[in-house]
């Protein structure tokens, strides 16, 4: 049977293949390290010459020689050469240096490599060697170390080490002054460190820079936005009277002919503005900005993929930007880019973030946006092999689907939709689960008959599961997620729910190390309480271990939020029946009775407008006339100390609280005002 016989005699070939593969890499990285290590100089330079042409922009071929150990070969040839000044030796320097920055260049298991091998402080040694040279090829190395983050942070607050810092941008050597811009770029994080740079003269350097070659052009508009960023006084010092030019010649560089120039000055205008929004209020420069940034979108290069990010940073929370970029077509021609296929992760994701913030705050966008069917370009990123896409593409449906006309539609609550998203909650990658929690929590909103599609599949119940996460902003989150997913739902929405969540662990998540998640707790529990009086009994499940924990959290609050939702819960519940007042009142006044203030008191007295409101809200509920207890109620409340305070607020600031405050004494005077 010739058929069997030919699958058979197949079938060993691939292992052939591959052992094949495997034994001649083997080979080669034995004679490699056998030339690396010996004694004759003239070997080693042809070895390190050969493994630098295997290397150089092949990712695969850099982490099987690193994986097989020969970056410590090749960092010993520099350790042992790094005092020697003939010139032989100096080739042996200067072919070792680029070999590690070439293992290094863009791959963080190379940086770490070079690390490990204990090569950084021989690089930094090559910079005061005299062979010009030499210099250049460690400065060159060192520059691409400092682009990975695992590159150890520089302390600019050591004089030395400023110093230093400053004798590399004062070199003529533009690789040198380069890798003083990277250090910058790299390290600079706190102000206090901008500040020590802007006293110790390197933003001056910086900006004198800006007339030197293109590469020292790139390196100082990116060092200043480093500098400058989030840090007013920094700006004012490069916008102020001293630096007038440099501001202009920034403006000016956003002409260059390198599209890369053209980028990192506008981004470099981008954090003057988001800095100090008075600065380049001009709508000329604005206009000029976003028309700039789409522009540059069509670099086929790393600019193009950066382009997106920068154009995301310019128009994020402004709405007068976002609706210049919507009169510049701005999502025509990102929908455009997406239609393009097969684009770079990097350059798909700052797309998709772009048109998150553009669909961000207004309604024009994102009509625009689902009239092109560009929802089908996101809905594809959610599969997407890159966490980052599909954290992105999460981010981005998120935008679209605040959309209200669009969520009572129903349009985002369709399989093709809601099932990636579900598996999504289940993503290893945490800032994607996040990121997807977000989306989910507008989506669920939705209260057509096509919701129930995302608990057929599993919604709800992973929801729940990620209430319990470690990670508290996956808790934050998944609450939030579940609270919008109560919002006016029916009770027998509500009960499957809570039957998922349970007394127990919602009275945990109320009383949360973290306060932001005990906010987004009582929220939700606040929701769940809200309407039919039927739903106010969900907190005396298990002998009201959930009022109980909310009356402990506002006896505590650490927030005025968290008072906020705390008050709102007590208010709706104080809108139930008789049993239902009398509960919170024992939330209320148990601690007045001991001598203590009634928390109400404080939360009366605040000067939160939101806080005082919901606690006189929840004083009307609690004294409706024609509630049975109401008049003893009155009485506790006023021997508390709290009729008092209220009567005290008839005049007060808030709208909200003196119409409350005159429910309130409206109903207390019908009671002759709680007197016996």
């Amino acid at each position: 049977m010739p058929t069997s016989a030919s699958a058979s005699s197949a079938s060993p070939s691939p292992s052939a293949s591959a052992s094949s593969t495997t034994t001649a890499t083997t080979r080669t990285h034995s004679d490699l390290h056998a030339r690396l290590t010996s004694s004759d100089s003239e070997i080693q330079l042809k070895a390190l010459r050969e493994l630098k042409n295997r290397i150089i922009g092949n990712r695969t071929k850099k982490l099987s020689f690193v994986k097989l150990g020969l970056v410590p070969a090749v960092a010993d040839i520099l350790a042992s050469k790094v005092k020697a000044i003939a010139n032989h030796e100096s080739n042996l320097l200067i072919q070792s240096a680029a070999v590690l920055g070439s293992f290094a260049c863009g791959f963080d298991a190379g940086v770490r490599a070079v690390l490990d091998a204990g090569a950084f402080r021989d690089l930094f040694r090559l910079l005061s060697h005299p062979d010009e040279k030499v210099v250049d090829a460690g400065a060159r190395s060192l520059r691409m170390i400092y682009q990975s983050k695992l590159a150890p942070k520089y302390d600019f607050l050591q004089e030395n080490n400023m110093d230093f810092l400053l004798s590399l941008l004062n070199s003529e050597n533009e690789n040198v002054t380069g890798l003083g811009a990277s250090i910058i770029i790299h390290s600079c994080e706190t102000v206090a460190e901008q500040m020590a740079l802007c006293h110790a003269g390197v933003l001056k350097k910086l900006i004198s820079l800006l007339e030197g070659s293109l590469n020292q052009r790139d390196a100082s508009l990116e060092s200043l936005a480093t500098i400058i960023k989030n840090n007013v006084e920094a700006v004012s010092k490069f916008v102020g009277s001293e630096s007038v030019k440099a501001l202009s010649s920034v403006i000016e560089l956003t002409k260059d002919r390198n599209p890369r120039t053209r980028l990192l000055a506008c981004m470099c205008l981008i954090v003057i503005r988001n800095t100090v929004p008075c600065f380049l209020h001009d709508i000329g420069i604005k206009t000029k900005l976003v028309y700039l940034l789409l522009e540059l979108h069509d670099d086929p290069g790393q600019v193009g993929d950066e382009a997106s990010f920068a154009f995301s940073s310019l128009i994020a929370e402004k709405e007068d930007l976002q609706k210049l970029a919507f009169e510049a077509n701005a999502i025509d021609k990102l929908y455009n880019h997406l239609q393009k296929g097969s684009l770079h992760p990097k350059r798909f994701e700052g797309i998709l973030l772009a048109l998150a913030e553009l669909c961000s705050k207004l309604e024009s966008c994102r009509s625009k946006f689902l009239s092109l069917k560009a929802l089908n370009f996101v809905t594809d990123a959610l599969n997407h092999d890159s966490p980052d896409v599909r954290a992105a593409a999460c981010i981005c449906l998120r935008s679209v689907s605040r959309s209200i006309k669009n969520l009572c539609a129903g349009k985002f609550m369709n399989e093709m939709i809601v099932i990636p998203l579900v598996q999504l909650l289940h993503d290893p990658c945490t800032s994607v689960q996040v990121a997807a929690l977000s989306a989910v929590g507008n989506i669920v909103i939705d209260f057509t008959t096509r919701r129930s599609s995302f608990v057929q599949c599993g919604g709800m119940k992973q929801l729940v599961e990620l209430t319990k996460s470690m990670d508290s902003t996956v808790r934050l989150n998944a609450l939030w997620a579940l609270r919008n997913s109560m919002f006016l739902a029916e009770t027998t929405c509500k009960e499957g729910i809570f039957l998922e969540l349970t007394a127990s662990s919602l009275a945990s998540l109320v009383c949360d190390p973290e306060p932001f998640v005990q906010e987004q707790a009582l929220a939700l529990v606040r929701n769940l309480v809200d309407g039919c009086i039927n739903s106010v009994e969900f907190v005396f499940s298990e002998g009201s271990i959930i009022l109980d924990a909310v009356g402990r959290q506002l006896r505590s609050a650490s927030k005025t939020e968290i008072g906020i939702q705390g008050l709102y819960v007590l208010n709706n519940v104080a809108s139930g029946n008789e049993f239902h007042k009398e509960a919170v009142m024992h939330q209320l006044i148990p601690q007045a009775e001991n001598g203590m203030h009634s928390f109400v008191i404080k939360f009366l007295q605040s000067n939160d407008g939101q806080l005082r409101t919901a606690a006189v809200w929840t004083v009307v509920n609690l004294t409706f006339p024609s509630s049975p207890g109401a008049f003893d109620r009155l009485v506790k409340l006023r021997n508390a100390g709290i009729v008092s305070q209220i009567k005290n607020m008839v005049n007060d600031p808030c709208l909200d609280v003196k119409l409350r405050v005159r429910t309130a004494l409206g109903q207390f005077m019908t009671f002759g005002d709680g007197s016996t």
